[in-house]
């Protein structure tokens, strides 16, 4: 919906951080909220808590959101089928990215409190409260990387492959770590280099799809919910596994060189962020192809306008020159006689 709905490349991306920044104050901020609540209130209140702000948020989705008319889905575009999306190999790469960039802190949250446990002595509600922090730096990313993309379209790619490295750093440090305070830091870094990934990497999919397919988004940002499905669904089961076997340590290192080693693969998507057209551009090639699924139905509706103008048009032109034909056929013979 964000995506329909801004479809120059710069508001894109300032809307799509705000959702990000959210979604990640859900995930960060879970764990201090169920911690506390668990220790010092009860296990039950978190789960009432979160009926509540489900409910309230689903009616302000049915009053606020506006559903498409009858007119305005008859007009819509057909999208290009998930399966060709996901062989369409930019939109690989970004997907892979999301997995990978996602994966440490998929794999952290089910493996780091029973670490903290052990090695720090660390209470539940420390466990969750070590994630808080990690916030603040994302929202800080979130921030930079819209205002580096609104100034350097072209290099959303860079941003992106920045962010795996930080990451990469971060997730090798976190078993350095000795208490609640040193282990705060990598996990901030962790979360900094999440949002420079998501910030610059899901407009690109926009982007992608603008380019190369029909405008429709629903299709590409399911493949995008899917990478982060894979990583976090991937995380109590092989986390879990690689600790018992090969132990923590291993499990940190492990997930840092994959974030290290798959960030030359955005290399890949420098020559597509290149042609990205600016706004003015963007109003000229509206008048013969759209951007966006709002574009799309607008331009059906505009020709469907020049049409019926066109036939009512048309006939009166014939009917003019007609009458033309008939006044010089006229004039002639009045010349001849």
């Amino acid at each position: 919906m964000i995506a329909d709905t801004y479809t120059e490349e710069s508001e894109r991306s300032k809307a799509l951080g705000i959702a990000l920044a959210f979604i990640s104050f859900g995930s960060l901020v879970a764990p201090p909220f169920g911690g506390i609540l668990y220790e010092f209130v009860g296990k039950r209140v978190p789960f009432l808590v979160l009926a509540f702000i489900a409910l309230m948020d689903g009616i302000l989705l049915l009053v606020f959101i506006k559903p498409f008319t009858n007119r305005t889905r008859e007009n819509m575009p057909v999208g290009t089928p998930i399966y060709k999306l996901m062989i369409d190999p930019y939109i690989a790469v970004v997907a892979g990215a999301l997995t990978v960039c996602n994966i440490p802190l998929a794999f952290l949250e089910p493996t780091i409190a029973n670490w903290m446990e052990t090695t720090m002595g660390a209470t539940k509600w420390e466990m969750g409260l070590t994630w808080l922090p990690a916030f603040f730096p994302h929202v800080l990313g979130v921030y930079i990387t819209v205002k580096l993309a609104a100034e350097y379209p072209n290099y959303q790619w860079f941003y992106g492959a920045i962010g795996m490295v930080i990451i990469g750093a971060s997730s090798c440090t976190v078993p350095a770590c000795r208490n609640f305070g040193e282990l705060i830091a990598p996990l901030c870094g962790i979360c900094f280099g999440i949002a420079l990934v998501d910030t610059a990497l899901l407009p690109t999919l926009a982007f992608l799809v603008d380019v190369r397919h029909v405008s429709v988004y629903g299709s590409v940002y399911a493949i995008a919910d899917i990478s982060y499905c894979v990583a976090y669904a991937l995380g109590p089961i092989v986390a879990g596994q690689i600790v018992h076997t090969h132990g923590f340590v291993q499990l940190n290192l492990g997930m840092g060189l994959v974030n290290v080693l798959y960030a030359p693969a955005l290399l890949f998507l420098r020559n597509v962020c290149q042609i990205k057209p600016s706004y003015s551009e963007r109003n000229i090639l509206l008048e013969e192809g759209h951007t966006g699924l709002y574009d799309a139905i607008k331009m059906e509706e505009r020709n469907a306008k020049k049409r019926g103008f066109a036939t009512s048009g048309g006939q009166n032109e014939m009917g003019n020159f007609k009458r033309q034909s008939i006044s010089e056929e006229d004039l002639s013979g009045a010349e001849y006689s």
